[in-house]
């Protein structure tokens, strides 16, 4: 209800282009639950319409101008009351005056820089976000639609395996091995353990995918761990000599990419943590950090113009070359919905060659 200028007296609706035909993602909100949003890409220009309806027909919306603008932001749960914006883009819609009809205008934000994946956590939220301000006297109206970016990297050109011992003096030797210390999103962790002395009745072993994300500087450094996976290597004792193969498919767990240092304001780190329990109870563990990153060798057609000029480094840490060209943003839309099934059957074939 319109009381003396209080109330909203319009209604905003935003709408990509292209959206019928965009991919959408899946992200956490503050609560847990999940929300779809459309997908974008860094480099990749956001545009569409804006809507803007009276609710009362032949009503008059006295404004002092619309505008559009594309925020990228860090939000830190400790401190609510600070949002730090790390991209900040505005256009102006319209000058003041006043709205005695529904007014519809185009807006497009070009090759937009958008350097970090999107991200909610324990403790953080990194969100991009379009916001629509009709600027009036007493009160704003204000309109915000989220959109998700995910950040593609190309695989390394070095991927050492993982080589590691752990032990206790006279009583325990075993030596771990893994394939390689970067993953992808939907890759196959493969190792081997070897047991090469055993004097304690250990009868039990795990491996664990830790998730370990840091917030804050200094003495308000908070860390927040989530074990991600577990995946059972033997229940019992074993034997000196016996090796026991390792084979942890990624793409059943919710995982991020490995984040460091994200505009010095929070990191997001995986370990592979193999854990020991001895008849007494007791553990033994040993850690190791892991990378990991969202493929984009297997270049599709969708995002070849991108890739030809764009290439990122293996962490989403904003380090990488800025955003390149998107020449053929039309047949980025018409192709995106055959992306999810081309990656479903990359992955069975990858599978199974292993």
């Amino acid at each position: 209800m319109s009381f003396f200028g209080f109330g909203q007296s319009a209604e905003i609706d935003i709408v990509l282009d292209g959206q019928e035909n965009r991919r959408t993602a899946e992200i956490k909100t503050e609560d847990g639950k999940k929300e779809k949003y459309y997908l974008y890409f860094d480099g990749e220009t956001v545009s569409g319409k804006v809507n803007v309806t009276l609710k009362k027909s032949g009503s008059k919306l006295e404004h002092q101008g619309i505008k559009i603008e594309f925020i990228g932001q860090i939000e830190l749960y400790y401190d609510r009351g600070n949002h730090h914006e790390f991209t900040s883009l505005v256009k102006e819609l319209a000058r003041p005056g006043d709205l005695t009809q529904n007014t519809s205008y185009n807006f497009e934000f070009s090759q937009v820089e958008k350097p970090y994946e999107s991200y909610t956590g324990a403790n953080v939220r990194l969100r991009y976000f379009l916001r629509v301000t009709i600027v009036k006297r007493i009160s704003d109206t204000v309109k915000e639609q989220d959109i998700v970016v995910h950040t593609l990297s190309q695989y390394p050109e070095m991927n050492s395996s993982i080589k590691m011992e752990v032990g206790i003096e006279d009583c325990l030797h075993i030596e771990f091995e893994y394939n390689k210390s970067k993953y992808h999103l939907k890759d196959v962790i493969v190792g081997k353990i070897y047991f090469l002395l055993v004097r304690i009745k250990i009868k039990h072993m795990e491996l664990q995918v830790i998730k370990r994300e840091t917030t804050g500087t200094g003495p308000n450094t908070f860390n927040e761990n989530e074990t991600i996976a577990k995946y059972e290597i033997m229940d019992g004792a074993p034997v000196r000599g016996e090796s026991i193969p390792i084979r942890l498919f990624l793409s059943g767990y919710e995982l991020t990419p490995t984040m460091r240092d994200i505009n010095k304001k929070f990191s997001v780190r995986y370990y592979l943590n193999l854990v020991l329990v001895d008849e007494e109870e007791r553990r033994y563990f040993k850690q190791q950090e892991i990378t990991i990153f969202r493929r984009a060798d297997k270049v599709r057609k969708n995002y070849q113009a991108a890739l030809s000029h764009h290439n990122p480094s293996l962490l989403s840490d904003g380090s990488s070359a800025r955003a390149a060209q998107q020449q053929q943003q039309q047949q980025q839309e018409r192709q995106q919905n055959e992306e999810a099934e081309e990656d479903e059957k990359e992955d069975e074939n990858d599978e199974e060659e292993k």
